[in-house]
């Protein structure tokens, strides 16, 4: 089959990996094209604009930073949107607003092409290991036609219901992320300062009730004083800023989500922008005196 892939960052390009493992004819776009290198050296074929990939593609897949990038790709002058061609179905992987994914298969429907909001779970491991969570909305036979391209990138795939329903679950996620975060790293943070071995704690913790995948891969990571990116602080602070404004349109109150939020902006402001979410310890640790920039 031939498909269409926009986006080649820390888990896109595993994704976009796998289904070109899978035998899958593959069509790239990444505003970088370094960042393309290793996939277009296994014979994925590069093109220059998002139209250009849609005009190869029957799916075409984004998986991009933020929402103005996905706006761009879709609707830019040389979007996805802009096409003429093969293009039947539309798959965005991005976190990105409900809103914005309702206004994406408004504009397919009226092409004739059907689309999905479709993002995923589970960082830079799920995507290597194809064994992320997929949360899909939108339209249900696409759904179905497009299960077994998303069974080569994760174990968990659901249909959330109509479009958007895919961002809104992912939402759901992302709040309990953040609550999970500062319990790793508050936990973590405790046993350091009390002489215990944090890999140690995180050996006993971590198979009991306080077990979660934050604290066995991302508090192995903080233990080692490893911040590197499986998932970049600054796309974290966009999507709690998405799930505070979806919130707030639901007259919801999620004061642990805001508290988190302001924590994470914190850490982009001392320089960690691209770093790992695991990088919440530091400014943890900077509330706790602890100035040193690690």
């Amino acid at each position: 089959m031939k498909i269409g892939w926009i986006g080649t960052g820390i888990m896109g390009a595993s994704m976009a990996g796998h289904l070109h493992a899978a035998g899958h004819e593959l069509f790239l776009y990444n505003r970088t094209k370094e960042k393309a290198a290793p996939l277009l050296a296994r014979g994925a074929r590069w093109c220059e604009t998002p139209a250009e990939v849609a005009g190869n593609g029957e799916f075409v897949f984004t998986m991009v930073g933020f929402p103005r990038d996905v706006e761009e790709v879709y609707f830019g002058e040389e979007g996805i949107l802009t096409a003429d061609g093969p293009c039947r179905i539309v798959i965005d992987m991005t976190t990105s607003s409900p809103g914005l994914a309702g206004k994406i298969a408004d504009a397919s429907t009226a092409k004739g092409i059907s689309s999905l909001d479709a993002p995923v779970s589970g960082g830079d491991i799920g995507a290597r290991e194809a064994a992320l969570a997929i949360m899909a909305g939108g339209d249900r036979k696409a759904f179905d036609e497009a299960s077994p391209l998303f069974q080569t990138m994760g174990k968990t795939i659901s249909y959330m219901g109509e479009a958007g329903s895919g961002q809104h679950t992912k939402m759901c996620n992302q709040i309990l992320i953040a609550g999970t975060m500062i319990g790793v790293c508050e936990s973590l943070l405790y046993a350091n300062k009390s002489g215990l071995d944090e890999d140690t704690v995180i050996d006993i913790i971590g198979k009991g009730a306080a077990s979660s995948w934050c604290i066995n891969n991302l508090g192995r990571r903080i233990a080692q004083g490893n911040y590197d990116p499986g998932f970049f602080v600054e796309h974290f602070i966009k999507d709690m800023g998405i799930a505070l404004r979806e919130a707030e349109s639901l007259d919801l109150t999620l004061p642990g989500l805001a508290l988190v939020h302001q924590l994470y902006i914190a850490v982009k402001a001392q320089g960690h922008g691209r770093s790992g979410t695991q990088a919440l310890m530091l400014a943890l640790k900077n509330l706790n005196g602890e100035n040193r920039r690690q």
